[in-house]
């Protein structure tokens, strides 16, 4: 039995199909010569086009890409995926930013508002979870991104969130050399005596500790010049 390659296949049905082809197209386009010729550049025309879009492999990448997308929509897929970008970003944005949000402002804190309790230094308590961290930045107010004010505080804790102070605090994680940061309101912290956090990063903020609170860095004191006087 004789064997056929793929490029005498292709070449027989070309052959097996020329004078179909050419039977459509006197049919189609006419007994004169220029109708002929009109009808034959029209062929060509809608073959360019149909070999352009239906036979280019980046539009049927992007179409495969949409319908992969609106399924992931219609599974809530691409929403995790959303979501967890925006987390990263944040968390990137919590480490520091040139918008000022999550205590990044470097506008020097003059003068200290008398409702602001907790000063740079301070060591303090997470009032849900008992976490003991060290306050490194405070804002008069909540200063953060949209997306993460609706999705860390509902619509009337928003409004309320907005004129309370928040303040950015260095947590110890899980293991010695880890460390979470958290921008967390007023009413969820406390402050607290007799303990000395010791994680790392700590030094690239204070000086040392006095015993009751960590003494900031000069580069840290001009942004709170009046964190380390007393209220009397």
């Amino acid at each position: 039995m004789p064997q056929f390659t793929s490029a005498a296949v292709l070449q027989l049905v070309l052959l097996l199909s020329a004078v179909p082809a050419q039977y459509l197209i006197s049919q189609w386009s006419g007994p004169s010569t220029a109708q002929r010729f009109h009808a034959t550049t029209r062929l060509l025309r809608i073959w360019k086009e149909w070999r352009t879009s239906c036979l280019n492999g980046a539009i049927w990448m992007d179409w495969a890409s949409q319908q992969i997308s609106k399924v992931k929509s219609f599974l809530g897929l691409r929403l995790e995926e959303e979501e967890e970008q925006m987390l990263h970003d944040m968390e990137n944005m919590m480490d520091d930013n040139e918008l000022g949000f999550f205590g990044a402002s470097k506008t020097a804190r003059i003068p200290r508002p008398l409702y602001v309790f907790l000063r740079v230094g301070d060591v303090v308590m997470e009032r849900n979870r008992n976490m003991v961290g060290v306050v490194v930045s405070w804002d008069p107010e909540l200063r953060a991104p949209p997306e993460w004010i609706k999705r860390m505080y509902s619509s009337p804790e928003g409004h309320k969130a907005e004129k309370t102070p928040h303040y950015k605090v260095l947590f110890n994680g899980p293991t010695s050399s880890s460390v979470f940061v958290g921008y967390l309101p007023q009413t969820r912290l406390e402050r607290i005596t007799g303990m000395r956090p010791d994680f790392p990063t700590l030094e690239k903020y204070f000086t040392h500790f006095d015993g009751e609170r960590f003494v900031m860095q000069p580069w840290l004191r001009e942004l709170f010049p009046e964190d380390e006087e007393e209220d009397f």
